[in-house]
């Protein structure tokens, strides 16, 4: 995930200040939270400051027979953040017998919902550099009274951004999604030239902005098999992607396509292109994860603040056994950092 802005900082003391939401404090975010946190090299990168709960940090750490201690921020940017500590700015604490891993209550899923808020405030306030989330249920997140079809939908609510984009960043390919939480059956329906355009356009600048990337090559998939084959297999790729991709290159942007997926992404993974804007979500998210499960990060394109998160769900079935893999967190923390670096945000 090189991004061409440097990816060290000669003042140790300037490092990024990275908030980490933990996610549902009763599924495996606790305890990725402290494996990542116990390799020392994320505090030679950037400042963590954890978001979440006392007591869920605290059972985890028994389950990991860790040594890291917990301190409990008053002024997160004065703090030490050090190898062995965890700085918590602590939102809940969660009674013992009330937390049980792998089974969310109406209780938990309020919190998980609460960090969320709480970290887009602070980075909305420059408090923090970044934020980076660990995962919710979206089951769990309805139950408790919190409409939203996932973490996207919810973070543009709380920071106001109309125009968003979902991207998932892997060593070897980076994926848009144009329409993402919605049944298969609606995309087509969901699916416009301008709503096309609009994510091209994002993911143009991004790539700019956080990627330093100066003239991204963005593929465009198509939506049908052999992109259509000229009607024959579906008019999407005429009505209204082709259109899409004709406009972007009026306006600068090197976009290609709409080209057939079965072939595209073998050759982006090649490097020959930055990014591939994909019509729905598992046409991105089943070539990112079969590559790079356990590495991928999902960024949210748009926002008037960085966000990266991990790629994979709560894993309640796992919660609490000690074997969940830190992998996805690690990424997301060392691109939220590489990406705060571009964009000079270290506080």
């Amino acid at each position: 995930m090189v991004l061409g802005c440097g990816d060290e900082i000669e003042d140790k003391m300037n490092l990024p200040l990275i908030g980490i939401t933990m996610g549902d404090p009763v599924g495996i975010g606790p305890e990725i939270i402290i494996k990542a946190l116990s390799k020392p090299d994320i505090y030679h990168m950037c400042r963590p400051l954890i978001i979440g709960d006392e007591t869920a940090l605290d059972i985890a750490l028994d389950i990991l027979d860790s040594h890291l201690k917990i301190r409990v921020t008053e002024d997160m940017g004065r703090e030490k953040y050090q190898p062995g500590w965890i700085n918590l700015y602590r939102v809940s604490q969660i009674s013992p017998e009330g937390l049980s891993f792998g089974q969310p209550t109406g209780e938990s899923s309020r919190y998980m919902v609460t960090y969320i808020k709480e970290g887009t405030r602070l980075a909305l306030e420059g408090k923090i550099s970044a934020l980076v989330t660990c995962a919710i249920n979206k089951e769990a997140m309805n139950l408790a009274g919190f409409g939203y079809s996932g973490h996207t939908e919810l973070l543009a609510a709380l920071t106001g951004a109309k125009q968003y984009a979902m991207m998932f960043v892997s060593p070897s390919l980076r994926v848009v999604l144009v329409t993402i939480h919605c049944a298969l059956c609606e995309v087509v329906k969901r699916l416009t030239a301008h709503t096309i355009l609009l994510k091209i356009k994002i993911t143009h600048q991004a790539l700019r902005d956080y990627f330093g990337i100066k003239d991204p090559k963005i593929a465009v998939a198509a939506l049908n098999p052999h992109g259509g084959e000229g009607g024959l297999f579906g008019k999407e790729e005429e009505r209204v992607i082709t259109p899409a991709i004709q406009k972007a290159k009026k306006m600068g942007i090197h976009a290609i396509g709409p080209l057939p997926p079965d072939s595209l992404f073998h050759q982006a993974i090649k490097g020959i292109y930055d990014v591939v804007v994909c019509m729905y979500h598992d046409q991105g998210l089943i070539p990112i994860k079969l590559l790079h499960f356990f590495e991928a990060v999902n960024v949210t394109l748009g926002l008037p603040i960085i966000r990266t998160s991990v790629a994979h769900g709560t894993a309640y079935d796992i919660a609490g056994k000690g074997i969940a893999n830190p992998s996805s967190l690690i990424s997301a923390i060392r691109l939220a950092t590489k990406m705060a670096i571009c964009q000079g945000r270290m506080w």
